[in-house]
C-alpha cells in the first residue's frame, strides 16, 4: 500500500490471506494516512430486502393524499379509527402503522428521521429486486461493471483514520454484500462465534486435545506470520482481528438500560454489533446488516386482522431499531449512539394500489430511515410529491423526489469526514444537506481519483 491507495499487487496478496477466515471472513484492514483528527463514527446500514411498502408505514391521514390513497386501498389502508388506526406524527399529515410504535418513540425523542419519496435517481427505472440492489449498492445508477462497492470505496478514499484498525468493517452475514465488493477490509459473520480460523479442527486459543504439548493455533498461526514481508502483513492483521474476536463471549453479552431485542436473526445481528461497537479494540467504522421478507405481493395483511404479516414485520423492525438504540445509549457516560449513525433503506417502494391478492406489487418511491445520537429526528425530510394520478410515476407509483446518493452522502461528509464524493458516487454531483445529520459541511469533491486497484498497471 501506498497510502490510501491499494495497488494489484497488494489487492493479490491481501486476498491470499483470506483463505484464513471461514463464513466469508476476510483479513480486515485499513491502512491510510492520517492527515486529520481520527474519526470514530460508525455507520450502520440496513437494507430491508425485498421491497418495503413505505405507505404501508406511513400513510397519508389528511387532505387529499388521504382521499387518493384510500381508492387505491380499500383493503390495506391504514385505517383513521380504532385501535389498530394509524399513529398521527404531530404536526405532519402522516400517521405511522400501529405496530410501528417503537419507532414512532424514538421519532418523538428526536433520534429517529424519517425521508420521504426516496430512492434510486440517474438510472433507468427498473422493478426488479436484484438490479435495484446491485445499483443502489454499487453506488453508480446506470451501470454495474464499476466491480466495487460505494463503502469498498468510501474505506479506500477515506482520510480521517487511524493508520491501522483491526476490523474497519463487519458484515452480519455469511458474505459482504454489493456495498463492499471487492474490499479486503470486511469481515463478514453471520453471529461473532462463526468468525474463525477455516483449516484447524480444535479451538483457537486451546492445544490440540490429543497432542497437549502443541502450541494452540492462535500462537502457531501468528508465528506463521513473522517474517516481515508484505504478505506477513495481511496474515498479521488476520491473526490480529482473530485475537480480538475469539474471546468475545457473544452469548453472554448483557443490553445496556434494559433493551430487549427481538428473538429473530434480526435482532441477533443487531446484537452482535452493538458487541462490537462497544468493544473498541475492535475499530469498527462500518457495518452492514439486511432484515429481509418484504416481497408482499399477497397477503401482506391488513391492520386489525387476526394475523397482519407486514405488521408482524413492521414490529420486528421497531423493535430492534430500539433496542439497538436503547443499547447504545449506556449507562455511566458511555453513550456509544452519539457516534452512531444507522440508515435503513429498500430497493423501492410498492405500488399504490393493491392487487387482487391482498398484497402490492413492485413500485417506485420509498422512505428512508436515519437513526442516531447526532441525527436531527422527528422530523419529515424531503417532498412528498402526492398520490393524484398525474403525480404518479407512470401513474401508478409514488414518485422519487430525493436521491438516496443525498442522504448518504450527507452521512459521509458530516459524520464520517468523507467529502470524496467523487470517488464514492462516481457521476454524483449537486449534493447539499438536507440537515438530517449533524456535523461540519465539508466542500464535496467530484473529481473521481485515479483507479485505485489497477491505476499502477499490470504486472
Amino acid at each position: 500500500m501506498n497510502g490510501s491507495r491499494i495497488s494489484r499487487r497488494g489487492l493479490l496478496k491481501g486476498s491470499a490471506g483470506a483463505a484464513l477466515l471461514a463464513g466469508g471472513a476476510r483479513p480486515a484492514y485499513a491502512a491510510f494516512d492520517a492527515t486529520s483528527a481520527d474519526n470514530t463514527d460508525v455507520l450502520v446500514l440496513l437494507y430491508l430486502r425485498g421491497a418495503m411498502d413505505g405507505l404501508a408505514l406511513l400513510a397519508p391521514i389528511s387532505g387529499a393524499d388521504r382521499t387518493a390513497y384510500e381508492l387505491a386501498r380499500p383493503e390495506l389502508a391504514l385505517p383513521l379509527n380504532g385501535t389498530d388506526s394509524a399513529v398521527p406524527l404531530p404536526g405532519t399529515a402522516f400517521g405511522m402503522h400501529q405496530r410501528a410504535g417503537l419507532l414512532r418513540d424514538l421519532y418523538l425523542s428526536n433520534h429517529l428521521a424519517i425521508v420521504h419519496a426516496a430512492g434510486l435517481m440517474g438510472a433507468t427505472p427498473t422493478r426488479s429486486h436484484f438490479d435495484a440492489q446491485l445499483t443502489m449498492e454499487l453506488g453508480t445508477p446506470g451501470q454495474q461493471s464499476i466491480g466495487s462497492g460505494w463503502l469498498t470505496r468510501h474505506l479506500e478514499s477515506a482520510t480521517n483514520l487511524p493508520a491501522t484498525i483491526p476490523i474497519p468493517a463487519a458484515c452480519a452475514s455469511a458474505s459482504a454484500p454489493a456495498s463492499l465488493l471487492a474490499s479486503t477490509q470486511a469481515a463478514s459473520m453471520p453471529s461473532g462465534s462463526e468468525f474463525r480460523l477455516n483449516g484447524w479442527h480444535w479451538s483457537w486459543d486451546d492445544a490440540d486435545p490429543n497432542v497437549p504439548t502443541m502450541t494452540p493455533a492462535a500462537t502457531r498461526l501468528k508465528n506463521l506470520w513473522s517474517h516481515g514481508d508484505a504478505l506477513d502483513g495481511h496474515g498479521q492483521r488476520a491473526s490480529d482481528a482473530l485475537a480480538i474476536i475469539r474471546p468475545m463471549d457473544f452469548g453472554a453479552y448483557a443490553p445496556a438500560n434494559g433493551a430487549v431485542y427481538p428473538n429473530s436473526g434480526f435482532g441477533a445481528q443487531l446484537r452482535m454489533i452493538a458487541q462490537l461497537i462497544k468493544n473498541e479494540a475492535v475499530g469498527l467504522r462500518i457495518a452492514t446488516l439486511d432484515l429481509g421478507g418484504w416481497d408482499t405481493h399477497e397477503s401482506e395483511g391488513t391492520p386489525g386482522a387476526s394475523w397482519n404479516y407486514f405488521g408482524n414485520k413492521v414490529e420486528e423492525l421497531a423493535q430492534g431499531l430500539n433496542a439497538f438504540y436503547t443499547d447504545l445509549a449506556g449507562a455511566g457516560g458511555a453513550n456509544y449512539i452519539s457516534r452512531v449513525n444507522l440508515v435503513a433503506i429498500s430497493e423501492f417502494g410498492r405500488r399504490l394500489k393493491e392487487n387482487q391478492s391482498g398484497g402490492t406489487d413492485h413500485g417506485h418511491g420509498n422512505l428512508m430511515l436515519a437513526l442516531g445520537g447526532a441525527v436531527n429526528g422527528g422530523t419529515l425530510y424531503g417532498t412528498f410529491p402526492g398520490l393524484a394520478q398525474e403525480q404518479l410515476f407512470e401513474y401508478e407509483d409514488l414518485a422519487i423526489t430525493t436521491d438516496y446518493r443525498r442522504v448518504l452522502s450527507e452521512a459521509l461528509i458530516r459524520r464520517m469526514g468523507n467529502p470524496n464524493l467523487g470517488a464514492i458516487f462516481p457521476g454524483y454531483a449537486g449534493y447539499s444537506p438536507m440537515g438530517i445529520f449533524q456535523g461540519t459541511d465539508l466542500t464535496p469533491i467530484y473529481q473521481a481519483p485515479q483507479n485505485a486497484v489497477f491505476g499502477d498497471g499490470f504486472e
